[in-house]
Parts: structure tokens; sequence; C-alpha cells
């Protein structure tokens, strides 16, 4: 059995020709997680130029650091996951702080007030981007058995047995496999680095 803090060989491949400056590396990279990456941008971000912006940057950030990756602390997708995650709440912060800028009140009234108020609604705007890129992550990284059942309950509303006939398994792995997945989507709500990674980005 392999040891736990023993990183894929893929991913420990991976950051080394990133480190050797292997533009294929590079290349393989963005085929592999460019759709994860624009996904959760556009989640968090609810607009699909700046997802290309933050998809841009993050390919930047890994092709210019790929040091910063540490396969001991999990595996490359979460790494990336996780940059992916800063950058997109560091633009959506920007964008939300400046948009309260410009549009400021000019009333002297309870300005700190105002302003506290603006800062809270856009905390919250930030947490419940962060839970549904989180949420994302998680169907997308779950394996696929637990993917289909819950798609089908959930997208297609079919009920657990209808959920087993549809795949061919016994309504005891259909209910296993529904528990399991929304187990998993349940810990969304602990919003901070995607699941699998806990090193700093």
């Amino acid at each position: 059995m392999a040891q736990k803090d023993v990183p894929p060989r893929w991913d420990r491949k991976m950051q080394q020709r990133l480190a050797r400056g292997e533009a294929a590396a590079l290349g393989e990279l963005y085929d592999r997680f460019a759709s994860l990456v624009h996904s959760l941008a556009h989640r968090v971000l609810g607009d699909e130029r700046a997802a290309d912006g933050v998809t841009r940057e993050v390919f930047a950030h890994v092709w210019e650091h790929p040091d910063t990756y540490d396969p001991k602390q999990g595996p490359l997708r979460s790494w990336v996951a996780a940059v992916t995650h800063r950058l997109a709440v560091q633009r959506l912060r920007a964008t939300e702080t400046a948009a309260l800028t410009r549009g400021g009140s000019d009333s002297a009234e309870e300005p700190e007030r105002l302003e506290s108020e603006a800062l809270e609604s856009l905390e919250s705007k930030v947490r419940r981007a962060s839970v549904a890129a989180r949420a994302d992550y998680i169907v997308h990284s779950m394996p696929a058995p637990l993917r289909a059942a819950l798609e089908l309950a959930y997208f297609q509303r079919r009920d657990y047995r209808q959920t087993a006939a549809d795949l061919g398994v016994t309504e005891d792995e259909a209910r296993r496999r529904l528990r399991l997945g929304l187990q998993l989507l349940s810990t969304a709500h602990d919003v901070g680095t995607p699941p699998g990674y806990g090193g700093a980005v």
C-alpha cells in the first residue's frame, strides 16, 4: 500500500517539468485543468470575461511560480483550484470595492454605517460565491459513480429506485452513492481551500 504522503507521480513530474520551464508541460496542464479553472472562476465572478482573465492569471501564476506547489500537501488539481479561488475572490473584492467607491453616497447621514453595510454585503457575496465554487469543485472531483447518481437524482428528478435502474445497480448501492455524494457536498460550506489541499497558494 502506498504511503499517504507520497504525491501522485504525474503531479510530481509535472511540477518538475514546470520548474525546468518546459512550455509543453504548461500546455498539458492547461489542457487538463483549463475547464475546471474557468468554471470555478466563473462561479465566483459570474462573468465570462472576468473568468477568462482569471484563467489567464492562474496559468501565468503556475508558470511563474511552480515551486509554490507542495506535492506533499495534496494533488496538483487541488492546488490549481485553490490558486483559482484566491485570484477570483481577489478580483471579485476589487471589482465590488471599486463599484462601491464609484456609487458612494453623497449623503452625510451615517456614512460609516453605510460603508459597514456595503462591506458586509460584499463579504456575504464573496462567501456565497466561494461556497458555490467549492460545491462545483466537489461535484467535478468526486468519483464518476457518485456524480452520476447525484445528477440523476437532482437534475433529472429520479428517486433512488429509478436511479438504481438507470445505473444498473441495486437500490442499496444507489442509496449508498447518493448518501456519499451528499456527504461530500455538505462540506461545501467549509469555505477555504478546496478539499485535499491545505497548503498556501
